[in-house]
């Protein structure tokens, strides 16, 4: 009772103590928890003995009293690791606690994060007036810059995502919130600042400013705070809130802080440059890494050295791996860079003795620098001979790395990804043993990004260059690494294809493929957001370094050793969305990069792909051509299909489409995509199929329409019997529906299988992973009687089929058109895309949008149509001696040998493109629209001169291969030369 009494009697002077010790921010701010205070007052003395008192503990919030100690905070945060924190405040008192010679710090934390869909879908709020005004004058006083057009929008989200703030904070706090959040906005997504204030005691301190759009994990403030701590500087108090716009969360902070030296965070200064580059890396650089635990954790190296190692580590895992896995798995090369601290920091140095801006005396240093990391890879010896050669190769991939990288982005501080462009002779210094398994050509340029949670390539086979941008989800880390053992050769065997398909445009072929990790996500929004942050962080990376000003890139912090424009056009593949293609083409807008919005394809301002069906417009047309000389004309002829891809996706729904709408014998009796598949021996019945398609995905066909020896595999519906995960299948037989369930390995061999054993006419892959019938497999696809299970095959997808298997199903009698030819009218589109997007406005394309695209769907079909018959013409000439895909890929480099050598002929004599039949030519190679639009048409001279050269050199090659002889050619030749020597 005692103890009780002098608790009680000593809560009034703990008020007190509170009052002139803490911050006054603290008693507004915790003017909502008066229990909370009154509970701290009349327990405060426990904090002698106490490690720490929890004021209130309820589902949405946490606060808790400590001594301030260091590592009290970390410790606190680490038992919330696995919890959204939607608002943070830690205050610390500016004198020790009575006979503890300690501070006290109080830590508040709450957990109601609102999430995107609640965001987007709020209707209009009502703020009251009295807090409005005070939040704009404030606004007003304090930042007379903002943008007041932006005031009520940003102020209706803070309030949406946290009402409470708004109302119990000081206006000037609110003011503070807006505007830094309107800053991360301006700043691309991640914004940092410090400003010197002043405290209550007249003590000098600083308050850093720090946002980041889409944060990249649950604890990131714990990560934040250990910045803070290995800098040595002291947070005095934090106020830190994640609000979501709609889409993905922002994270804003607001630190008070007070170095632990004589150093304070002044602009400019060496901890002022190094906070900030450490802040920033928190986007790159995971806590979950090794790199972190073992070398910025125990000081061995900086946060942003570690992000380096990791890229390094990354770089030469994909560049080996593809060709030797089993040599130079992940695992092995993480170790070499890990039990090797010292050759990791020598590589580091001759980094950024090669791309460091500030460095004094750089190319001499890097010379001497790089003569000395070659010997020590050379004399590399532990004695383990195997393991020598191993880590010396991946050592020396490095090395490769570093001589050929032309220019990055890595002394940019304010970056979420790293951006490596490379000059591809560093695959030959690679050398056979390694690039064996890739298509001869070499590439124009390479790309090599990097980021937290994931890594990829952008790989180009020509200077102006357009492909999509295809990101692979992997569910788990050995999926990860699978992935990422195959993604270089996949990239580049994409990229290749891309190039033979771009033929018929002035763009040479390209291709984006980059991995993300979400192996510790399980919710799809979570999954959502990281795909969002990973592709957010490339293009602006992309940005850095390929915007540039008069050749050289922009930014002073990029050293560039190429020195030219870059025209990259990207598309929308796998996974891109069409939020992210609009917000590419807005930030290319603002960073300004050349193309504008031009740089991607599929906008808003564009033709969608799916839409408009472009690249399934090639496949019908291909199929069409392929099945007459089968003898079947598929608009009146009974004829049966299968498909790989889903009704609702792009190519594969819009093929079913186009085939409803002009085949009424069609028959399909096969579909598989990523949600199970369908096998209707009868042909799907059409009436359902119709409400499926560019609508739902084959799970959702609907079972009654099944016929008999029909059935429904379905990938996401399973259950669990004991330890056996089973899934659903729908079966009709004897007239009746039943329902089954099948253990998972029926299922896959079902579901694996079904490509290969169900007949057809004709075979359109529209879908599916690359490489599905290989060298391995191909022997499937032909029946017990030895006859096809397809007598043709157009690929609508891309790489579906190797090329071994190409070859060895072609010599059995299967007739094949090929990516390259039969899927290439969605590339043309997008070509058509961005022209547009250079010679009209955006109000101009949308009023003149359904005109356009019907021009161009009618050149889609026509390009379709050319190339098509001139394969089967040039295979009958050649009496069957050369395989179908052989005749393409010959057309292919045909076309591109002619483009190659005229854009140089053009580059070298420009003022050919202004001649009258040149001229001519350039216009030919546009839609109907612009060519009889006098505004439009007058444009066409004020396209980048690169672009005009490649436009007629287009033109010029896909006409002397479809359109001209040979023959006459020739003859035309000998004319000339006959008229220029003889004729006097």
């Amino acid at each position: 009772m005692r103890e009780i009494g002098a608790s009680c009697g000593s809560a009034g002077e703990n008020l007190q103590w509170l009052m002139d010790k803490m911050h006054p921010y603290f008693s507004i701010t915790m003017q909502d928890e008066p229990e909370a205070v009154a509970a701290l007052a009349t327990r405060m003395h426990l904090l002698g003995h106490e490690q720490r008192l929890v004021l209130a503990d309820r589902e949405t919030r946490l606060i808790v009293a400590r001594p301030n100690r260091p590592g009290s905070l970390y410790d606190t945060l680490k038992n919330l690791r696995e919890r959204e924190i939607s608002y943070a405040q830690f205050t610390q008192s500016y004198g020790a606690l009575s006979g503890i010679g300690e501070g006290l710090e109080v830590q508040r934390f709450e957990f109601e994060r609102k999430s995107n869909q609640e965001i987007a879908e709020a209707g209009n709020v009502k703020i009251p007036a009295g807090i409005r005004k005070g939040i704009a004058d404030a606004v007003a006083e304090f930042y007379p810059d903002f943008d007041s057009k932006q005031f009520d929008r940003l102020l209706r989200l803070l309030w949406l995502n946290n009402e409470h703030y708004v109302r119990v904070s000081p206006a000037k706090r609110v003011a503070q919130i807006l505007w830094l959040y309107l800053q991360s906005i301006l700043h691309g997504g991640i914004y940092f600042d410090a400003e010197e204030t002043e405290d209550t005691e007249h003590q000098r301190e600083y308050r850093v400013m720090f946002a980041a759009a889409n944060p990249p994990q649950i604890d990131f403030l714990q990560q934040i705070m250990e910045v803070f701590n290995r800098l040595g500087i002291g947070v005095k108090r934090a106020y830190c809130l994640t609000i979501s716009n709609g889409l993905h969360p922002y994270f804003l902070g607001n630190f008070y802080v007070r170095s632990r030296d004589a150093g304070l965070v002044d602009k400019g200064s060496e901890l002022f440059n190094l906070l900030r580059k450490e802040l920033y890396n928190t986007q790159i650089l995971s806590t979950a890494s090794h790199a972190y635990r073992e070398f910025v954790a125990k000081g061995v190296m900086t946060g942003e050295e570690a992000s380096l190692v990791n890229a390094l580590i990354s770089f030469c895992h994909t560049n080996l791996a593809h060709n030797q896995p089993d040599r130079f798995g992940f695992e092995d090369v993480m170790r070499a860079f890990h039990s090797h601290p010292d050759m990791a920091l020598q590589l580091i140095w001759l980094f950024k003795t090669r791309f460091d801006p500030n460095l004094e005396e750089r190319e001499g240093l890097y010379g001497k620098t790089l003569a000395e990391v070659t010997q020590a890879i050379d004399a590399y010896n532990t004695g383990h001979r195997h393991l020598d050669d191993v880590r010396r190769a991946i050592f020396r991939c490095a090395l490769i790395f570093i001589r050929n990288t032309l220019k990055t982005n890595f002394f940019i501080p304010e970056k979420q990804a790293l951006a490596f462009r490379l000059d591809p002779v560093y695959l030959a210094e690679l050398g056979p043993e390694f690039t064996a398994d890739l298509p001869p050509e070499r590439p124009f340029r390479v790309t090599f990004f990097f980021a937290r949670h994931g890594a990829g390539y952008h790989i180009g086979f020509s200077d102006i260059a357009r492909g999509g941008w295809r990101t692979i989800l992997t569910r788990g880390w050995d999926d990860y690494v699978t992935a990422a053992n195959t993604v270089f050769r996949e990239n580049y065997v994409l990229a290749h294809t891309q190039h033979l398909k771009n033929k018929d445009i002035y763009e040479g072929g390209s291709k984006m493929v980059v991995i993300l990790d979400s192996a510790d996500l399980t919710d799809k929004d979570l999954v959502t957001r990281r795909l969002y942050k990973l592709q957010f962080g490339f293009i602006n990376a992309f940005f850095d370094i390929y915007v540039t000003e008069d050749g050289r890139a922009k930014d002073p912090r990029v050293i560039d050793y190429y020195g030219e424009d870059e025209p990259i056009e990207l598309g929308p593949d796998e996974n891109m969305h069409d939020e992210m293609v609009e917000m590419i083409a807005r930030q290319s807008v603002r960073r300004g990069y050349l193309l504008g919005i031009g740089v991607i394809s599929s906008k808003k301002v564009g033709i969608n792909h799916k839409e408009y069906g472009v690249t399934s417009t090639g496949v019908v047309k291909f199929a069409e051509i392929t099945m007459a000389e089968l003898g079947i004309d598929i608009r009146k002829d009974p004829f049966t299909v299968k498909f790989t891809g889903g009704p609702n996706g792009d190519v594969a729904g819009n093929a079913m489409r186009l085939l409803l709408e002009r085949c009424p014998q069609v028959k399909i009796n096969m579909i598989i995509d990523g949600t199970g598949a369908l096998f209707d021996p009868a042909g799907a019945d059409l009436g359902a199929l119709k409400k499926i398609v560019l609508k739902s995905d084959v799970e959702a066909f609907d079972p009654l329409a099944l016929h008999e020896g029909a059935f429904l595999l379905y990938r996401n519906v399973r259950r669990t019997e004991g330890l056996r995960e089973l899934y659903k299948k729908v079966v009709r037989s004897n007239g009746e529906l039943q329902e089954q369930w099948i253990t998972i390995d029926e299922f896959y061999r079902e579901f694996n299988g079904l490509t290969f054993r169900v007949q057809a006419d004709l075979f359109i892959p529209a879908g599916g992973r690359p490489e599905t019938i290989d060298k391995d497999n191909w022997q499937r696809f032909f029946l017990t009687d030895g006859s096809p299970s397809a007598r043709a095959i157009v690929e609508g997808a891309n790489s579906f089929i190797t090329p071994e298997a190409r070859e060895e199903l072609q010599k059995k009698g299967v007739v094949i058109l090929r990516d390259a030819s039969a899927n290439k009218c969605g590339v043309i589109s997008s070509s058509y895309e961005i022209i547009a997007n250079l010679l009209m406005n955006d109000k101009e394309f949308l009023a003149n949008k359904e005109r356009y695209v019907t021009d161009v769907l009618e050149i889609l079909e026509r390009r379709a149509e050319e190339e098509a018959r001139l394969v089967f013409r040039r295979y009958r000439e050649a009496g069957g001696s050369h395989l179908y895909t052989e005749v393409s890929a010959a057309i292919s480099q045909e076309i591109n040998a002619h483009y190659a050598r005229l854009f140089a002929f053009f580059q070298a004599h420009p003022e050919l493109c202004d001649e009258p039949l040149f001229k001519k030519a350039i216009e030919a190679h546009m839609p109907a629209m612009v060519r009889s639009n006098a505004k439009y048409r007058g444009r066409i001279k004020n396209l980048p001169p690169k672009y005009r050269y490649a436009i007629l050199a287009s033109e010029l090659a896909s006409s002397l291969v479809y359109r001209g002889d040979s023959e006459a050619n020739f003859i035309e030749m000998l004319r000339g030369h006959l008229v220029r020597s003889f004729a006097a």
